[in-house]
């Protein structure tokens, strides 16, 4: 079992917490603007990354409270955990990228279907 060390209460059982997703996915800054396709990217495309993944908990059986986890997703291990509002420690795995070091696609706006344009190949989706 995995033992996740709540900022709040220490380390306790990951039965106690709730996975809330990726974390540092900022809100659109004019909502209103997005079209549907750039509305489902918002909503359903995260990063899918093999090393150090952000991602939000909640202590949904103690303090109720939420906080971020940097995990490495080939080993499942917790390398980092930090508040909200606290700035992302830095942290390597020796198994593939950080997650800030991946190729975001996009959606390109009036392309017929919703083609995605990226710049570089990405990792999204392979685990690689």
């Amino acid at each position: 079992m995995l033992i996740i060390d709540c900022p709040w209460c220490g380390p306790r059982q990951e039965i106690e917490f709730g996975y809330g997703g990726q974390a540092h996915v900022a809100y659109p800054e004019d909502p209103h603007a997005l079209d549907d396709a750039a509305w489902a990217e918002y909503l359903f495309y995260r990063d899918n990354p093999k090393g150090i993944y952000a991602e939000r908990w909640v202590h949904s059986v103690g303090c109720r409270r939420w906080f971020n986890a940097l995990r490495d997703t080939h080993t499942y291990d917790i390398v980092a955990i930090y508040r909200m509002g606290e700035p992302r420690p830095d942290a390597v795995s020796p198994h593939g990228p950080q997650d800030s070091e991946l190729v975001q696609s996009s959606v390109v706006p009036g392309t017929p279907g919703g083609a995605s344009e990226a710049a570089a190949p990405t990792t999204h989706g392979t685990g690689k």
